[in-house]
């Protein structure tokens, strides 16, 4: 395969995490079913955290193997071992006090009716300028929270692309379209697990911040990609999934907290289990491919 069909292949798969995205602009919701939303983003991100924690600790393990029942170097193990450590405590304890560091503004309320975009309705269809402009919208907590879920799932994405890319450089076509397809479904879910926690916000999105979202949490499928048909390290692969893992970790708990304060606990397990259930369904898909 060539350079420009490896290349296209990965940004394929990065770029179906823009079919979930439009729905941030959803509103008229009841408080039902935004937490059932929310619950939906929940189950996606904990199979996620599953799906990356799985395959950091892989290379962990394999280098324990062969440390222990046939004599290789403790070394490689260390290594790794505190390659996954640093990356988890990273990802998940710099957003910690990232959060701290932001400013707490909130979006003005807009008085009576009116909108505050001067009082024309903005609609969830076609996009106006003025949408693309910078938004008060991204100084929300619920929006600064969609942008750490892109950040996580984009670090989760790069290791995703790491995989096409290598299967391709190896020849492996058959192999590298099946990820592209699997990792392709998985993102589509995952743009919706994005905005998920703006769905009760009353201003919705600018198309502007949701571009943004999406090639935050979609590029680096397309960078894996690039790196992956280059080299092959396990280190990077391990360094970036336990990376996700923190920050998904993160988002997870704060995703937790919104939906129990909103109430309908039912609910949210519903939308647990079905956004479980819908991550594993994507999963199969990849499973087939023998990876």
């Amino acid at each position: 395969m060539s350079t420009g069909g490896i290349l296209a292949l990965g940004a394929v798969a990065g770029l179906t995490i823009f079919i979930g995205l439009p729905m941030g602009r959803m509103r008229g919701m009841s408080p039902a079913i935004r937490t059932l939303l929310n619950a939906l983003a929940i189950g996606i991100l904990t199979f996620l955290l599953w799906d990356v924690l799985s395959g950091a600790v892989d290379p962990v393990e394999q280098r324990l193997t062969a440390a222990h029942d046939h004599g290789a170097s403790w070394a490689p193990f260390i290594g790794h071992a505190a390659l996954f450590a640093a990356g988890l405590g990273v990802g998940l304890l710099t957003l910690v006090y990232y959060e701290r560091l932001l400013p707490r503004r909130r979006p003005a309320a807009s008085s009576g009716g009116g909108s505050s975009t001067g009082g024309a309705s903005i609609g969830p269809g076609a996009a106006a300028v003025q949408e693309f402009a910078p938004s008060r919208l991204t100084h929300s907590p619920s929006a600064r929270l969609a942008l750490l879920i892109a950040v996580g799932i984009g670090l989760h994405n790069f290791a995703e692309g790491l995989a096409i890319g290598q299967s391709a450089a190896a020849g492996e076509t058959s192999l590298a379209l099946l990820l592209v397809i699997g990792f392709g479904l998985h993102n589509a879910t995952e743009g919706f697990g994005i905005v998920a926690p703006m769905a009760a916000d009353e201003q919705r999105p600018s198309w502007g911040f949701l571009a943004l979202l999406g090639l935050i949490g979609g590029g680096p499928t397309f960078v894996g990609t690039v790196v992956g048909q280059s080299f092959t390290s396990d280190a990077v692969s391990v360094l970036f999934l336990s990376l996700a893992a923190g920050s998904i970790l993160y988002v997870i708990v704060q995703l937790i907290g919104v939906a129990l304060r909103a109430g309908h606990k039912e609910m949210l397990y519903w939308g647990m289990f079905l956004g479980i259930i819908a991550g594993f369904a994507t999963d199969f898909i990849i499973s087939a491919a023998g990876v």
